[in-house]
Order: structure tokens, then C-alpha cells, then sequence
């Protein structure tokens, strides 16, 4: 006995035919590239670091928010120009944020991105603050690129040493 949804095989391929006819035709999902972020702070006395890696066009107009290492928000307003472009922030951001990073510690995190912010002309961002501490936007800036993963980065602030591999 057949299944009542089933579908015959004439009838799979009338409807392919009836789609592609409508232009109806499936796509593939998003392409992801894996981002690897890999850094470490300056030491300095004081609390653990602020930062927020993001994407901006050439201009430095945003795009889009990478990771953010600190998750208590009334501290987001010192990453000044990340929040220029993501906006007044009311609750953590779920899934791209982390912990704070101390003085002297590294952090390591892979996240996924939309592989077409890749070669596109684009550039990845890392804003830095600590409290008591000079907040440092855009303290690092790098043409979000091929040629330019795993290459370090010198901040000019709190990172000692940044990059991002593919």
C-alpha cells in the first residue's frame, strides 16, 4: 500500500518541469566561512578588556557584528564606533558574545560568516575598552580578505597582537 503523500515519480518530475517553467528554481543556502580570531592583549593593571569585531564597507560604515568578547551590556557604549553602527544594545547578543579578556590573555574563538563578506572589498574591525582605560575604536583594521588571513596585526591600545584566519 502506497503512502497517501508519496509522490510518484511522473509527478516529481512534473512539478520539477512546472517550477523551472515559473522560475521557480531552489537555491542553495548561504555559503558560511569559517572565521578563526585569534589574539592577544597588552599587559596593563586593570579589569579584563571590551572588544568587538565587526565589518564595515571601505568608509567604515557597519555591516555586521562578528563576535563581542564581554557580555555585560551597560559596557558596550565604550566600543564607540561598533555601536555607532549596531545600535543601542538592551540585552547580550546571543551566540556571537563572550567573555572579557584579561591582561596578557589570549582568546581564541572560530565563528561562522557569510563567505560573500569575503574578497568583497570589506574590512573587519576591533574596538577595545577598559575601564579606566582609553577606549580604543577601531584599534585594529583589516581588509577582510584572503590574502590578509593569518597575518598579525599590532594594536595600538590593548591588543598586542591580533589576527583572523580562514
Amino acid at each position: 500500500m502506497s503512502e497517501p503523500h508519496a509522490l510518484r515519480p511522473s509527478t516529481l518530475a512534473s512539478t520539477a518541469l512546472l517550477c523551472l517553467a515559473l522560475g521557480l528554481v531552489p537555491t542553495a543556502p548561504a555559503e558560511a566561512a569559517r572565521l578563526r580570531l585569534k589574539g592577544t592583549m597588552e599587559r596593563y593593571s586593570g579589569n579584563a578588556a571590551y572588544l568587538a569585531v565587526y565589518v564595515t564597507d571601505a568608509r567604515g560604515h557597519y555591516r555586521a557584528t562578528i563576535q563581542v568578547f564581554g557580555d555585560k551590556v551597560q559596557f558596550y557604549p565604550h566600543l564607540a564606533h561598533w555601536m555607532r553602527g549596531a545600535g543601542p544594545q538592551s540585552t547580550p547578543l546571543d551566540g556571537i558574545t563572550g567573555a572579557s579578556v584579561g591582561s596578557g590573555r589570549g582568546f581564541d574563538v572560530t565563528v561562522e560568516v557569510a563567505d560573500a563578506l569575503i574578497d568583497a572589498g570589506l574590512q573587519l574591525r576591533v574596538d577595545t575598552a577598559a575601564e579606566n582605560i582609553a577606549d580604543e575604536p577601531s584599534e585594529i583594521v583589516l581588509p577582510l580578505e584572503r590574502d590578509a588571513a593569518g597575518r598579525d596585526a599590532t594594536g595600538r591600545g590593548l591588543v598586542a597582537r591580533f589576527r583572523f584566519e580562514l
